[in-house]
């Protein structure tokens, strides 16, 4: 039997995030801001025959660079994936997400009556608890969320 080899464009300019937990492609679209209402290209593939993961996510966005924050929000959902910054057609950077053992700012905690919830300027702060399967706590009320509920925070 032959092998199938999936064929996907290189981008000239932008950011592949590779190596993303398989099943989470869109989550990593949409904690972007990405609609596709933007003129820049965006490229899904889902369930990808990796060998270190079985299979993967890859996601590239052409004329765009990641911020660090938006590196942390990635590491949440797909704590094995690189990212890749295209210039010129060649990889200038190549970096592994790490999660950090404090996650501040990037997600809402789950419980409503949480002080990091209310009218107070009061940043939400997470410890990380684990990291496979992710179990976070918050620094202020102690409640705990794993992966699920860390993604309908966004």
């Amino acid at each position: 039997m032959a092998r199938k080899t999936l064929w996907v464009s290189k981008i000239k300019d932008g950011t592949v995030i590779d190596h993303i937990t398989s099943g989470h492609a869109l989550d990593v679209i949409r904690i972007l801001g990405i609609t596709g209402r933007s003129k820049g290209v965006v490229t899904v593939a889902m369930n990808v025959p990796s060998k270190n993961l079985g299979v993967k996510d890859i996601v590239k966005v052409e004329g765009r660079e990641l911020n660090s924050k938006e590196v942390d929000k990635i590491a949440l959902l797909a704590p094995h994936a690189s990212i890749n910054i295209i210039r010129d057609y060649k990889v200038v950077e190549k970096q592994l997400v790490k999660l950090p053992s404090v996650i501040r700012g990037i997600v809402r905690c789950a419980n409503p009556s949480c002080i990091s919830n209310s009218d107070e300027p009061v940043e939400a702060k997470f410890y990380v608890d684990c990291e496979e399967p992710l179990r976070l706590r918050c620094h202020y009320c102690g409640c705990v969320m794993e992966k699920a509920d860390a993604l309908k925070q966004f």
